[in-house]
């Protein structure tokens, strides 16, 4: 049996596994309001998926690395269609779910993983925030290419979140003492079970363009959806 300490979203997912969950999960925030994760969105099929996810899935190509992917749902997807696919993620109830399920899943950071053969990198759910911050950003694209090959691209999604900072003007109120207006803090709950505080990036289309051309990638806009949108980085 895993430790379900500090793993709110695996213990959400395996609750939600065992037909034993009611409440959401909750990400607290130094910046704006709570948000909510409700726990069955985790398990959407690909018809529920917003198109934006479609049409991530469409751009995968051959060994497919899943980044943050827990519960699998997008790896699910991809196997199905006959795709190579590994599933990581830190949560350990996640990635124990995976596994009954027969994902190739471990539990791992992305960080910490040396090197790969991988065709695509994909992540979803804002997953390229796990940058951290701005000035995070062109090191995790660097650390991106040890796990590509040759002709290997990132799939990736993110929101310009300046919106949060607009006045009915169309000015912007921000943290002058701040690095960059995406940068946020977060904590997430779940019944009794918390993380600690991490550190998560929302980024501009334009400064993610502008780090990957720093870094050896080409960022292509693939879709939007008002603020929310979907990049492609293919080596250059």
């Amino acid at each position: 049996m895993y430790a379900l300490l500090n793993d709110p979203i695996g213990k959400g997912i395996q609750d939600f596994a065992s037909n034993d969950f009611d409440e959401n999960i909750i990400v607290a925030s130094d910046i704006c309001d709570d948000d909510v994760i409700p726990v069955p969105m985790l398990f959407r099929t690909y018809k529920e998926m917003p198109k934006l996810e479609q049409t991530a899935l469409s751009l995968c190509k051959g060994k497919v690395l899943d980044v943050g992917a827990g519960a699998g749902v997008h790896a699910s997807y991809l196997q199905e269609k006959g795709f190579e696919v590994d599933a990581i993620d830190v949560s350990a109830g996640a990635v124990a779910y995976m596994k009954e399920v027969g994902l190739s899943a471990r539990q791992a950071n992305f960080f910490d993983e040396a090197s790969g053969d991988y065709d695509t990198l994909l992540f979803l759910m804002n997953g390229i925030g796990i940058a951290g911050s701005l000035a995070n950003l062109d090191a995790t694209l660097l650390h991106a290419k040890n796990l590509v090959a040759a002709h290997g691209k990132i799939i990736c999604d993110s929101t310009d979140i300046k919106y949060l900072y607009e006045d009915e003007n169309g000015g912007m109120w921000v943290d002058l003492s701040s690095e960059y207006y995406g940068n946020f803090h977060f904590q997430m709950r779940y019944k009794n079970h918390q993380t600690e505080g991490f550190d998560w990036l929302y980024v501009d289309f334009e400064n993610l363009r502008e780090a990957a051309e720093r870094t050896g990638w080409k960022a292509e806009l693939r879709f939007k959806d008002e603020e929310h949108y979907l990049a492609e980085l293919t080596l250059i």
